[in-house]
């Protein structure tokens, strides 16, 4: 199987070192041979069709910047359009970092996998929060497979829980805690810091961005709503169309106050009679959905089953890889199928 990896940040390189550290296990389990026959990131490029050696493109990201110096004295002038339409691969993994403004340039990176027939697997939340409806039919028209799975939860299955573990039911609801930045911050409120004390330390820890509007004003959560409503609910929404308040204006005294009512004060994402919004609310302690630190949960109210929650880590590179991986071991078995059908 042959993958062309455009980004390679902190998931990129955990990718690989999944992958590496996994070699073995996936030919044994699954009869797969992944090959990276391209990796690209901001500074530059390698391509081998061959297979290029994970553990030299490790150690040149780390010790020269950019894997465009795979080559000694020859580096890869092709940019990531070009190298999507000239190198054969399986499979487009698309890493680069998240733009919620317009999806660039992991959109075009996107479509343009999908027009060249190449399986695409994303964890860039800005494509799907902007043009989830036409990805889908876009990824259809083509014959090609979309997945997504890490865009939601990271690690945590969040997607796959609700798409196969609740076939059967109907999904009426669903509420949870999508950001683990904004979820450490209001924990560390409930021991006594004020939101600025509790956002450096949530910097400080590497769980918050020297710039953390994307997480404290509430778009990250946001763009996971888009994408859950548009995937498990059918429906047709952006980013606009969420009823978003961050956590800026959330003060220690609201916390404490809450506390004493046995309750949290959390960032909640919900959807429930097609209204999206993301807000911080109160939440009772001895209410599943209620985790601290950088923890996210999910409870999905069904039409029979009642209430169904998941929780688990919802961000990191190592936990994000792993949903890169099990997407691409969806997909190989996708492809065995369909050849066993014919």
């Amino acid at each position: 199987m042959r993958i062309i990896l455009i980004g390679y940040g902190i998931v990129g390189q955990s990718f690989t070192k999944l992958l590496l550290s996994k070699l073995v296990d996936l030919y044994n389990l699954y009869g797969m041979k992944p090959r990276i026959v391209a990796c690209v990131d901001n500074k530059g490029s390698a391509i081998d069709t061959s297979g290029l050696d994970i553990q030299r493109l490790l150690e040149i990201k780390k010790n020269k910047g950019t894997v465009g110096e795979y080559y000694r004295n020859k580096s890869s002038q092709l940019d990531p359009l070009q190298i999507i339409e000239n190198i054969d691969a399986e499979i487009v993994i698309e890493l680069t970092p998240t733009n919620l403004k317009d999806g660039e340039p992991g959109l075009s990176h996107i479509t343009s996998a999908m027009k060249y027939s190449k399986n695409v697997i994303t964890v860039n939340k800005g494509p799907l929060s902007v043009a989830f409806p036409s990805l889908i039919e876009l990824a259809n028209y083509n014959g090609i497979m979309f997945k997504f799975s890490g865009t939601v939860g990271g690690g945590t299955p969040i997607l796959e829980f609700a798409k196969r573990c609740l076939k059967g039911d109907r999904i009426v609801s669903f509420k949870g805690i999508l950001n683990g930045t904004t979820n450490f911050i209001l924990s560390k409120m409930e021991e006594g810091l004020t939101f600025k004390e509790a956002l450096k330390d949530a910097q400080v820890k590497g769980y918050a961005e020297t710039v953390p509007s994307l997480d404290i004003d509430g778009f990250d959560a946001a763009a996971k709503l888009v994408i859950m409503a548009n995937w498990l609910m059918g429906m047709k929404v952006a980013l606009e169309d969420v009823n978003r308040i961050g956590i800026t204006q959330v003060k220690t005294q609201e916390v404490s106050k809450a506390l004493k009512k046995g309750n949290a004060i959390k960032l909640i994402a919900s959807c429930e009679n097609k209204k999206l919004v993301v807000k911080p609310m109160e939440v009772s302690k001895l209410d599943p959905i209620c985790v601290n630190g950088t923890l996210n949960s999910v409870t999905f109210s069904l039409e029979y089953a009642g209430n169904q929650t998941i929780i688990g880590r919802g961000a990191g590179g190592i936990e994000t890889a792993s949903a890169v991986l099990r997407d691409m071991i969806e997909i190989r078995e996708n492809i065995i199928n369909e050849k066993n059908w014919f």
